[in-house]
């Protein structure tokens, strides 16, 4: 066994000073250490903090005796968000702390998630929740976040709930015990994020393939909104050095406001970084709309259309639709300097509009690549292909594209 390990327990002592002093004998016994954590204001803790609710309120720029001045959440909370995010990166950075676990109702998993996103990829993050078996998409976001429902409240202990913490307590023991580093390659070897949708599955498994021969790794975005920008905060982070942007549904549907929408900063960080980067439209031709089971939206029944499944909608945008999908790409490229290329595969962007595909539409793709050529800078080759975005040679010519922006620098 390694060195004792430090388990960060993010809580409010006021109202879980039971469950946190449990988890730090849990954690005791299994051989780690606990870093309690009070994110509390109002109320006296009922169990002692390593790192104090005025340590965290100071730490967050604000003494938590102006806090208690006028105490309301929407104050408070910002502050001890800020305070207990700063303090825990630091001890991070140090090697200090090698896994957080938080407790928490709405306000608490709100809390401490906000703490947890703004941690490194890779360390673990465990948010036991009584909100954790509904939507969980606006706590864990873009972030490693493993949520566990607790079934009940997180009000006192009961021989169940002490399961339930033992259980929670095990995950993060565990996870800070596992030795396998997050490995970032660097220098000529960085490793590359490639974005990808349903439709253009078979042409990015033979793009991994082809980066694998030539010594390369890939991580592989699912480009649905999420996606696409946990690709592009890697790219912040410093994990990911260079891009294969195979998919832009996600800004298609950001236009139109709909389901893959992938937020103001899509398609603009490589350029903002200058990373080597290889783009292509691919799936920007339709759009992907969440539908009761097999329902055809009312505005929509003019389009052709398919179901991707029976409740993702998937209608073929029209030409002047299209166009301006051409006019956002081609704005959010605007933060490219250089060291891109744009492929466009003339005879289809996805498996859906490919000849003889239920979506093919060639006025709309020519009208479209138009518009994309005539608006984006001068900066970024274009290449025009006669072929489908899955073409193997396609492919292939988008892998070696990029390996040579790359090793040109």
């Amino acid at each position: 066994m390694g060195a004792r390990k430090t388990v960060a327990v993010l809580a409010t002592l006021d109202t879980k000073g039971d469950e946190a002093r449990y988890l730090r004998e849990q954690l005791a016994k299994l051989g780690s250490s606990a870093l309690i954590v009070d994110m509390g204001v109002i109320g006296s803790p009922t169990a002692e903090a390593d790192l104090t609710r005025e340590a965290v309120a100071a730490a967050g720029g604000t003494p938590l005796t102006e806090l208690l001045r006028e105490p309301t959440r929407e104050t408070a909370a910002p502050v001890m968000i800020a305070g207990a995010t700063k303090l825990l990166r630091s001890k991070v950075d140090a090697g200090e702390v090698h896994a957080i676990l938080g407790l928490g109702g709405f306000q608490g998993t709100g809390a401490c998630c906000q703490v947890m996103r703004a941690m490194p990829y890779g360390l673990p993050k465990v948010m036991l929740s009584t909100a954790a078996s509904g939507d969980t998409a606006t706590y864990v976001d873009i972030k490693d976040i493993t949520m566990m429902f607790s079934v009940g409240d997180l009000l006192g202990l009961n021989a169940f709930t002490r399961k339930i913490l033992a259980n929670a307590a095990g995950a993060a023991h565990g996870m800070a015990q596992v030795e396998v580093e997050l490995e970032v390659h660097s220098g000529d070897k960085p490793l590359i994020g490639m974005s990808n949708l349903g439709v253009l599955t078979q042409g990015a498994l033979h793009a991994v393939e082809c980066f694998a021969e030539r010594g390369y790794e890939v991580i592989v975005f699912h480009a649905i909104g999420s996606g696409g920008r946990a690709m592009e905060q890697m790219m912040k982070e410093g994990i990911i050095g260079a891009v294969f942007d195979y998919a832009m549904g996600e800004i298609a549907d950001e236009v139109f406001g709909v389901l893959r929408a992938g937020g103001p900063e899509r398609l603009t960080v490589a350029g903002d970084l200058g990373l080597p980067q290889v783009l292509c439209p691919g799936g920007a031709e339709h759009l992907g709309i969440l539908v009761a089971p097999n329902e055809v939206p009312e505005e929509w029944k003019d389009h052709d259309y398919v179901f991707h499944s029976p409740v993702v909608f998937v209608p073929r945008l029209r030409a002047d639709e299209f166009v301006r999908v051409a006019g956002d790409i081609a704005a959010r490229l605007q933060h490219t300097k250089g060291n891109a290329v744009l492929m466009l595969p003339k005879d289809g962007t996805g498996s859906y509009a490919v000849p003889g595909g239920p979506l093919r539409d060639t006025e709309s793709d020519a009208a479209f690549f138009a518009a994309l050529k005539d608006g984006i800078p001068d900066c970024i080759e274009v290449v025009e292909r006669d072929t489908y975005a899955e073409d193997p040679k396609f492919v292939e010519e988008c892998v070696e594209r990029l390996i040579g922006l790359i090793e040109a620098h």
